[in-house]
């Protein structure tokens, strides 16, 4: 039974979470600092329940309608499905399951409705990003307007409102996601030309992927700039954003239109300090100044 929880949480790189909930959790930090909201710990608890199932649902539903891609890609050839670790049967029952919670868990939030009214959408909207790359090349960044849904989310499930601050959040996560996942895709750049798959690689070539990816990171920071601006934070969170460019450029300096072995190591060590950093620093700037 280990082995095969094992096997889900890999299957959805449940370890990945990391790169959205962060920026969820700093919403709802924020959300909850202001004069008006109260603290509640079942809200919390909602928005860690849903961040994980949606997330998980969404990741399965991937790996179902990538199944056949993912068997004749040398690189994705190892993954659950096509090894035959899990079943097409079993990873469908998951989906289904995952997708049921998430839309029941926005019931903890009630008597605030707009969690629930927008659970359906917002399932099909992540769901929707695994045809993506089936016709579009801008998929990455269908990618990253599901994971910006998720500061968003958090700050309604607190206050139940649209508001300016989630959504600058949400700017920050939709260019750095669209960034390094564009790096990530360079390693499938022939492999998705071969195939006729859609992906800003194989259409503009491995260099000027590369380009983009990095324009769209100096984006991510002119949005945290914005936020810390706008949401009236502090000199500690000002000192990340430095930080954070740092990093970014460096995982640029990791990755070479000639030289992708290091992809891994940009794509999530990288990445991670920055979902985290932002966390702490938001959580320590509000807190302690």
């Amino acid at each position: 039974m280990w082995v095969r929880v094992q096997h889900f949480l890999e299957l959805i790189r449940f370890s990945h979470t990391i790169f959205a909930l962060p920026f969820a959790m700093l919403s709802a930090v924020i959300a909850w600092a202001q004069a008006d909201s109260i603290f509640r710990w079942r809200d919390l608890a909602g928005i860690l329940i849903c961040m994980v199932t949606a997330r998980s649902a969404a990741m399965a539903f991937n790996r179902l309608v990538d199944r056949d891609i993912d068997k004749e890609n040398p690189r994705t050839a190892r993954r659950h499905i096509p090894a035959g670790l899990l079943s097409v049967r079993a990873v469908t029952l998951f989906t289904l399951v995952m997708s049921l919670v998430f839309i029941a868990t926005t019931m903890i939030f009630l008597p605030k409705r707009l969690p629930l009214y927008l659970s359906v959408p917002v399932l099909l909207f992540l769901l929707g990003y695994s045809w993506a790359k089936r016709w579009t090349s801008f998929c990455h960044y269908w990618l990253s307007a599901a994971l910006m849904m998720s500061p968003i989310a958090a700050w309604i499930a607190v206050r139940d409102e649209f508001a300016l601050i989630p959504t600058l959040l949400a700017g920050v996560i939709f260019f750095w996601v669209g960034g390094f996942d564009i790096i990530y895709a360079c390693q499938d750049a022939d492999f998705d030309r071969e195939r006729k798959l859609h992906s800003i690689p194989a259409r503009i070539g491995v260099r000027s992927a590369l380009r983009l990816a990095f324009i769209s990171h100096l984006l991510t920071i002119l949005m945290l700039v914005l936020l810390w601006w706008l949401a009236g934070l502090g000199l500690l969170f000002l000192v990340g954003v430095v930080a954070i460019a740092g990093l970014l450029l460096y995982e640029h300096r990791l990755v070479r239109p000639d030289d992708l072995n290091r992809v891994n190591v940009a794509f999530f060590n990288v990445n991670a300090i920055i979902s985290f950093g932002i966390l702490v620093l938001g959580c320590l700037d509000i807190w302690l100044f």
